[in-house]
């Protein structure tokens, strides 16, 4: 019997949070996009930024009425009124900067991913672990209101037996973005396919099997990256994710009882549905929004686990992001795609076939 109402959020009010001091180790776009959000939806309190330039971090203090800004991640690092780093240096610097905070007795969260690679991913959830200090990836979509329902959806069996994912995610940058450079692990990868690599391990696991298929870009970097996964049951997941143009950003997972369409882009705040074979539908109804709107949740969530003492975050689990940058490895060791200061990743070995 299909059920009658879609489960409520379990998501309580962001400002309820019990209010953390947050450095900002790095104050670029992202950074500015968390901090309005924090600032507008929270109670918690982001008392210094810290940068490999004093300039901006005084500019950024200004514009956001931090108190203190310092002119290195060191600095920040040892500042007695930060609790909690976010970490969102470039994806070069995330291990490294990750570390740094860790190693002076700081809580983190990184925003994603997590490391370059897996190998990164496990060496900073070992340091959290033995340092005894919080540590999560930034996985903003996973903290939403409507993947709590989601989640209650996929514990409670509504979909039945998940026989297939598919995720896709293509954006338009301006020539002069990062994302172009090579020094700067760019290409989509890291930027935008980890949502639906992210969305596809979480609800399938590991795969057994993957076969990817990459264009490269003129700038040096790949271009797309399209692949197709299969999992222990026989269940299958295709994703693609390029910098080409914008697309739907939509997200399907089909169970052998339902459907779930996660209308785009599925990653943000917005509606979905639940579709049921003889026609009957459940809507969760939601405002499409962007990072302004949502970001709060994942700073709330965090600052609510770790005044519980609390070490990981449920909604993110530190094995749950070594998954998938385990297949984000596999898929870059089948394009021959290797990222600053890696070993050649062609010739490293890989559970996954």
């Amino acid at each position: 019997m299909t059920p009658a109402l879609l489960p409520q959020s379990r998501v309580p009010e962001s400002r309820d949070a019990p209010a953390l001091r947050w450095g900002i180790m790095g104050p670029g776009w992202i950074a500015e996009r968390f901090t309005e959000s924090v600032q507008a939806h929270t109670g918690q309190v982001i008392t210094a930024v810290g940068s490999r330039s004093l300039s901006r971090s005084k500019a950024f203090a200004e514009l956001f009425n931090v108190p203190a800004a310092y002119g290195s991640y060191e600095e920040l690092a040892a500042a007695p009124d930060v609790d909690l780093v976010y970490v969102c240096t470039p994806h070069t610097a995330h291990h490294a900067s990750a570390v740094l905070a860790i190693d002076a007795g700081k809580h983190v969260l990184i925003e994603k991913p997590l490391g370059l690679n897996a190998h990164q991913a496990r060496d900073i959830a070992s340091r959290a672990g033995a340092a005894g200090v919080f540590a999560a990836e930034a996985m903003w979509t996973f903290f939403l209101p409507k993947f709590d329902v989601i989640r209650q959806l996929l514990e409670a069996g509504t979909l039945g037996s998940i026989t297939t994912v598919v995720a896709e995610y293509g954006e338009h940058f301006d020539p002069s973005h990062r994302i172009f450079n090579p020094e700067l692990a760019g290409g989509p990868l890291l930027d935008l396919g980890t949502y639906p690599l992210a969305l596809v391990t979480e609800v399938l696991g590991s795969p057994l099997r993957v076969h990817a298929l990459g264009q490269p870009h003129r700038t040096g970097v790949n271009a797309q990256v399209s692949a197709i996964m299969t999992f222990d049951g026989g269940a299958q997941a295709t994703v693609n994710t390029h910098l080409h143009n914008l697309t739907p950003t939509a997200a399907t997972i089909v169970g052998t009882k339902a459907t779930l369409v996660i209308e785009g882009p599925f990653n943000m705040p917005g509606a979905f549905d639940v579709r049921f074979p003889e026609g009957r539908r459940l809507r969760y109804d939601e405002a499409a929004a962007g990072h302004l709107e949502g970001l709060h949740y994942e700073a709330a969530a965090v600052a609510r686990t770790i005044a519980e003492g609390g070490l990981q975050a449920s909604q993110r689990m530190l094995a749950d992001s070594i998954r998938t940058l385990e297949v984000a490895d596999e898929i870059r060791r089948q394009l021959g795609i290797v990222f600053p200061g890696e070993a050649d990743m062609t010739v490293q070995p890989t559970t996954i076939l």
